[in-house]
């Protein structure tokens, strides 16, 4: 399969496409759940709002941009382009873009840009998320943590098939 990826900024538009994934990213998560669906969807508001806000207090350099797979709208990146490093705050693409590589191109690219900065590429990941497998391959290095439920992660700028 022969896709364009392209990406722009994030506008105030955008809000309920974000607000879609984000939702998509918790949907198997809260299924067990059993609630009503205005239940569910205030429940998901009430995250995605504190989730943003969480992001704009610890990263507010970050930088949201829309990921676009052949000119649609297919899922969205947070980055902060810090002195001492690139932080990839998060990705996210909808369950019908998903397994398709788009995700392995964007973080390529990513990590180009961090290896023409000369600046490590960071992120933190969730443990048990399958996006660790991913990240492993790309070339990134679990850091040492102290049981803390995220992994803190590191790429370098070199190519893993090195």
């Amino acid at each position: 399969m022969n896709v364009t990826l392209s990406e722009r900024a994030a506008a105030a538009g955008d809000g309920d496409f974000l607000f879609h994934l984000y939702a998509s990213t918790r949907a198997d998560e809260l299924a067990v759940a059993g609630w009503p669906a205005a239940q569910l969807e205030s429940f998901l508001r009430m995250q995605f709002h504190a989730r943003r806000q969480s992001y704009e207090s610890i990263y507010p350099e970050a930088k949201q941009t829309i990921l676009l797979s052949d000119g649609v709208a297919a899922g969205a990146a947070i980055v902060c382009h810090g002195s001492e490093e690139i932080r990839l705050v998060d990705i996210a693409l909808l369950p019908e873009f998903r397994h398709r590589g788009l995700g392995t191109l964007w973080i390529g690219r990513l990590i180009q840009q961090a290896r023409t900065a000369d600046r490590p590429l960071r992120l933190s990941v969730l443990r048990g998320n399958p996006a660790e497998r991913l990240y492993q391959r790309l070339g990134f290095v679990p850091q040492p943590s102290a049981g803390s439920m995220y992994i803190e992660m590191e790429h370098h700028g070199t190519d893993p098939a090195q």
